[in-house]
């Protein structure tokens, strides 16, 4: 069995757009038939030019080899040009394809991918998300909330979940890391204060920033909400500055988790080395695929740490993230977007119940993709997935951001 074809679908997800600007798909062939489906999360650079770094690597490493030969193709992309370094771009190219190849290979066995990398470990994953508006909640208010937040959070208790996650702790800029506004911190502790009124000891709180802090002001924001007990405080410093993080780390009771930008083992390992987290977020459509944060996963295990797979992406990374999920026994849970636009381009092959996901036992990635859909909703802007805010943290008038990729009017 060879690869031979290769398909690349840039698909935007409708208002309100949770999962980022683009999604971008790619389908792989075979000279048997078989095809296989993958996600390579954001890049630093637009759709138009990913297609082309993503066409590069498949045939420059990948056509007319087997896709049983995950190693030896993901050694070729990692050195290519002399380099056997993590490479944000190419990795995230190399990614959506891996996970292709692992489409195909369970379809060409029938068998689920996570039988084919140690099997079922895990019967159910349990499933966080972040929280959302709900449909009379209004924008840009809720961003800057607490009481809405608390609302909509309650909502996902009754849903079934056990964690949720939000980020009020002002803009993550180019200028990063600074330190917050004393408004930030006063907004982030109210935001802790009503979730955790609101849903008690029935969730964990996931406090989530990104990046965006300096190390003094990062220290200060996480003893101002330790009351509150997170189950995670999550990159608190530029990821870049894995030192830093890991002084975070020891200054807070409150676990550190990374990894949503991270790519390859070797990135992962400095983590787990220098003590800068105890839960590693990776996102699998960009770190370099199922099998390297396999290996990614066994290094945590070995170091006491968890897996958490990160998702600000669409369905297909979803799936793959479930597939690895199931195969090991460091998951702590999975991150989930539910919308009905996510639900549809699988056609509802993987769904959250009552806070947990059960893995699919068909072949492949388990998911059966609409492509007509895809197809049907081309993504023309010229943003990026998720892009930073060029001003800098406001310190008189405070701030309201909703995110890299802001939600869109239907």
């Amino acid at each position: 069995m060879k690869l031979t074809d290769l398909d690349i679908i840039v698909t935007e997800p409708p208002a309100p757009g949770w999962g980022g600007r683009y999604w971008i798909l790619v389908k792989l062939g075979t000279d048997t038939g078989l095809t296989g489906w993958g996600e390579c999360y954001a890049a630093s650079v637009g759709p138009e030019a990913m297609r082309h770094v993503i066409a590069d690597v498949f045939t420059r490493h990948m056509e007319g080899k087997n896709p049983e030969d995950i190693e030896l193709m993901f050694r070729r992309a990692y050195s290519s040009g002399f380099t056997q370094r993590p490479d944000l771009t190419v990795m995230g190219a190399f990614s959506g394809l891996e996970i292709a190849c692992w489409d195909i290979l369970g379809k060409d066995r029938d068998r689920p991918v996570h039988a084919l990398i140690g099997g079922r470990m895990n019967e159910r994953i349990r499933a966080y998300t972040y929280i959302y508006p709900l449909p009379h909640h209004g924008l840009p208010e809720f961003w800057i909330s607490p009481d809405m937040a608390a609302e909509s959070a309650a909502d996902c208790v009754a849903r079934g979940y056990t964690a949720v996650k939000f980020d009020p702790a002002g803009p993550y800029t180019m200028r990063g890391g600074h330190m917050p506004a004393m408004s930030d911190i006063s907004m982030s502790v109210e935001f802790c204060r009503a979730i955790r009124n609101a849903v008690g000891d029935r969730a964990d709180l996931l406090f989530g920033t990104h990046g965006q802090f300096s190390t003094g002001g990062a220290i200060r924001l996480a003893r101002a909400i330790e009351p509150f007990d997170p189950l995670w405080f999550e990159e608190p410093v530029p990821p870049d500055n894995i030192p830093e993080m890991a002084r975070v780390a020891r200054a807070t009771t409150i676990p550190v988790a990374t990894g949503e930008r991270l790519t390859t083992k070797a990135e992962f390992a400095e983590i787990l080395r220098s003590g800068a987290a105890t839960i590693l977020q990776p996102a699998l459509g960009r770190a370099g695929g199922i099998w390297e944060m396999k290996k990614v996963a066994a290094l945590a295990e070995a170091h006491n740490a968890q897996m958490a797979p990160h998702l600000y992406a669409g369905p297909v990374e979803w799936a793959a993230n479930i597939q690895l999920a199931a195969s090991i026994p460091n998951i702590l849970m999975a991150e989930t977007i539910e919308t009905p636009f996510h639900n549809a381009l699988i056609k509802g092959s993987i769904r959250v119940e009552d806070g947990f996901i059960t893995p699919p036992r068909t072949a492949g990635l388990g998911i059966e993709i609409d492509e007509d859909l895809a197809r049907a909703h081309p993504y023309t802007g010229d943003g990026l997935h998720l892009q930073m805010q060029d001003a800098p943290c406001d310190y008189v008038d405070g701030n309201v951001f909703a995110g890299g990729a802001p939600p869109k009017e239907g």
